[in-house]
């Protein structure tokens, strides 16, 4: 199912293939997150849910701790998912269109489709008992299929009912029917390849659910509430009673002496049925979504709620259920960063999520915090991860235990937030629709102040920053380097108009990397701030989001034409190494090692580039053989001058200048760089005159040189 509206929690891998149109050089390892469409039906079987999810497929969802749900798995049929039931190590999923699918989920993180029977119809819930699956298929009734071989399921029999078939259950030799305006169908399969109508009782509205239980079929009958029908002689069903639930009754589950019923917009409806006759409701649970269908194990209803996911329900007092948990990804994977072990995706509406990607292979959601806007992009610096939250500004969480996310401050920008950079104690945010650039001191995180701001002349879509500049990707207006040394004042010193639409930046030494829409990535010279210059560009297939620069690669998140990875030793010579091409659209980026992270819009995942950036991209000749921090030149030098520093091997650089009190002034350099020579400007612009020292460390080498700023 390649499409856009697929819907992300879950740990899938090994199944790239069934996924990507195309790759080079890049793998996919790990990917979490089908996001959610809508919730039609639920099985639990042991400890999980099995969650029939219309265009997002079949969802796998952990429920040993009620209170807190974990998606671990899922899997993305090639239909419209609408029902399913679980039996062994098989779930026998009704795909609409697509017919019926039989998924091993012996392995809950990586559920595999095994066979299909693509039924006449369009499958909308199924039973099994022994080898058979009954399936009902709307206008073309029940189909019997044997699923003795579950790689090779066949049609033994069928029966066309005169309705509309929604619902099934099965017991005995008797499959029962919820038939639409036809109301409860009987029908005697104890011959599968001859099933044969025995009875009916046309129910008053339209029936989409039935459950049996001992002598008793319970039909939700959508405007009429739920009928009970006694079908001890099944050539004769009777109604001996009803309750006219408030909603529209569309599935029904009973367990023990209740009748636990989805009523569609009032939720759950639990109703003691111990007397057939006369059943009553005896309390409710009105769900945030639209009630659709519900399975009851011991103390918990499992409520597929339609576009609010699925609501874990404890009924063990049936007058008063309380919901204990839910699980529900409501947005869409639009931005990430990964620190340490952790990846932190932002949601749309779904807000924050964190994510364990200590194994690659098996990502798994650890927290989430809601923000109250809709998500864009996301930052972490030390303990804090800053969430751009569109129109509901800034917002500070503390994620110093990912379990628990807190949210600690927030900033209520005026534009729309939609990326943020952190450089020492100041947050900088692009705000499109005339928020400009924003400055904010996030000093004491409970607490973020606006400083400064300059308007550009655009809409801005993303930011980056170093040393005393930021780089604001300036939508229709390019890219424009801002001077934010003092941070209550910025100025706009130089600026680049990119042919396209500037949606993304990223830097590494002395080139801007613009994610600049249809017309691809473009390198940028920002050496001379006033004055940048392109120097080369590489036209992506798609249309371009995001960057992220590390060593000699570019990653590119390229919308539907999924992760590019660009080498760009070269910067005037651009040159696509690798790529994948995702089952979403790519919309952010981070990396870290050898894996790339994709927020892919309805999916996240993991990418091993090793082999995309395994090729030397440079003369081995001309690595360093050691550590080094040359002269600054020119030196003394006003205001502007060049430090080159040289990496025998690659890793973490931090380059700092001090004045002659120890008083940092300026980060010129911290973070990856790769082996080789590498060469940063120092702008003293906004500095005094005097001596000034700069300290350069990586892999435990330090040195200190000086330089003298004459104005």
């Amino acid at each position: 199912m390649k499409r856009y509206v697929v819907a992300i929690i879950v740990v899938l891998f090994g199944i790239a293939s069934s996924f990507a149109q195309d790759s080079l050089n890049v793998t996919m390892v790990g990917s979490l997150y089908n996001y959610w469409a809508d919730c039609y039906s639920v099985a639990v079987s042991g400890n999980y849910a099995y969650v029939s999810d219309g265009d997002a497929g079949l969802q796998v969802v952990d429920v040993a701790n009620p209170g807190h749900p974990a998606e671990v798995g899922y899997y993305n049929t090639p239909g419209y998912v609408r029902g399913v039931v679980v039996s062994g190590n098989y779930a026998y999923v009704a795909d609409w269109n697509e017919g019926l699918r039989v998924v091993n989920v012996a392995n809950p993180a990586n559920p595999v489709e095994v066979g299909y029977y693509d039924t006449p119809g369009n499958a909308r819930s199924v039973a099994v008992s022994g080898n058979y699956a009954y399936v009902v298929d709307g206008e073309a009734g029940l189909r019997v299929v044997n699923v003795a071989n579950p790689a090779s399921p066949i049609e033994a029999g069928y029966y066309d009912t005169p309705g509309y078939a929604y619902g099934v259950a099965v017991s005995g030799s008797y499959a029962y029917i919820a038939d639409g305006d036809s109301g409860l169908r009987v029908v005697n399969v104890a011959n599968p390849a001859n099933p044969a109508e025995v009875g009916y009782c046309d129910t008053p509205s339209e029936a989409f659910g039935v459950a049996v239980s001992g002598n008793y079929a319970y039909v939700a009958d959508g405007g009429a509430g739920l009928r009970v029908i006694n079908v001890v002689n099944p050539t004769n069903p009777l109604e001996v009673g009803y309750y006219d639930t408030p909603g529209s009754a569309r599935s029904v589950a009973v367990s023990g002496s209740y009748a636990y019923v989805a009523d569609d917009h009032t939720g759950l409806r639990v109703v003691n049925v111990e007397n057939p006759s006369s059943p009553i409701e005896v309390g409710y649970y009105d769900t945030p979504g639209t009630a659709w269908g519900v399975a009851v194990l011991e103390n918990y209803a499992y409520v597929a709620d339609l576009d609010h996911g699925l609501r874990v329900v404890n009924v063990a007092n049936p007058a008063n259920p309380i919901e204990e948990g839910y699980y529900d990804t409501e947005g869409v994977a639009l931005g990430v960063d990964v620190s340490g072990s952790y990846a932190y995706l932002v949601d749309g509406a779904g807000g924050l999520r964190v994510l364990d990607v200590a194994y690659p292979r098996n990502p798994i959601e650890v927290g989430y915090g809601e923000t109250p806007g809709y998500a864009y992009g996301v930052t972490v610096a030390g303990d804090y991860a800053y969430v751009a939250d569109g129109s509901s500004g800034l917002w500070v969480v503390d994620v110093s235990n990912p379990e628990n996310p807190v949210q600690v401050g927030y900033y209520d920008t005026p534009g729309s937030i939609h990326s943020v950079a952190v450089s020492d104690s100041y947050a900088y945010v692009a705000a499109d629709y005339d928020g400009g650039l924003r400055v904010i001191n996030v000093t004491n995180p409970a607490n973020p102040e606006e400083v400064g701001c300059y308007y550009t002349p655009g809409r801005p879509y993303g930011v980056a920053v170093s040393g005393r500049y930021a780089y604001v990707a300036d939508y229709n207006a390019g890219l424009r380097v801002v001077d934010v040394s003092n941070p209550i004042h910025p100025v706009e010193v130089g600026y680049y108009d990119t042919p396209g639409s500037a949606k993304g930046v990223a830097l590494s030494d002395s080139y801007a990397y613009v994610a600049d829409g249809n017309a691809g990535l473009r390198v940028v010279n920002v050496a001379n701030p006033a004055n940048p210059i392109e120097v080369g560009y590489y036209d992506t297939p798609g249309s371009t989001e995001g960057v992220v620069v590390f060593g000699y690669y570019a990653y590119v998140a390229d919308g539907g034409a999924g992760l590019r990875v660009v080498n760009v030793a070269n910067p005037a010579n651009p040159i696509e190494v690798g790529y994948y091409d995702t089952p979403g659209s790519a919309y952010g980026i981070a990396v870290a090692s050898n894996y790339a992270y994709l927020a892919d819009y309805y999916h996240f995942e993991i990418f091993d580039c090793s082999q995309a950036t395994s090729v030397p991209n440079h003369d081995p000749l001309k690595v360093p053989v050691r550590f080094s921090l040359l002269p600054a030149y020119p030196n003394p030098f006003n205001p502007v001058t060049t430090i080159s520093y040289s990496l025998p091997v690659s890793g973490i650089v931090d380059l700092t200048v001090f004045d002659l009190t120890g008083r940092k002034v300026m980060t010129v350099a911290n973070g990856f760089s790769q082996a080789g020579i590498h060469r940063v400007v120092f702008d003293g612009s906004n500095l005094a005159s005097g001596m000034y020292f700069y300290r350069f460390e990586s892999g435990g080498f330090t040195v200190v040189n000086k330089m003298v700023l004459l104005k």
